[in-house]
């Protein structure tokens, strides 16, 4: 039964993945993209999540984090250069 619910948990984010992936090619403007990015990350963090509890091993979990940091900083260094140019001052 859990095997069932976490599969189609990773059917649902990865449609959600999808989804973002059409709004980046497609946004209109610089900030619809960076917003389907960062969303794109949390999207995969939700995946490697998933992934880890049908295998069961924490592993994956220790990864989402590392992902999760280094997904916080990017999108912050593209917003930055957005709207400023450069990114360290």
């Amino acid at each position: 039964m859990i095997d069932t619910v976490l599969y189609g948990a990773i059917g649902a984010v990865g449609l959600a993945q999808l989804l973002a992936m059409a709004r980046l090619v497609r946004g209109p403007h610089t900030g619809d993209r960076i917003l389907a990015l960062d969303t794109m990350v949390i999207n995969a963090i939700g995946l490697i999540i998933l992934l880890g509890m049908i295998l069961g091993t924490q592993i994956y979990f220790e990864s989402a984090l590392i992902f999760a940091m280094l997904g916080f900083v990017s999108t912050v260094a593209l917003a930055r250069f957005v709207l400023r140019g450069d990114i360290i001052e």
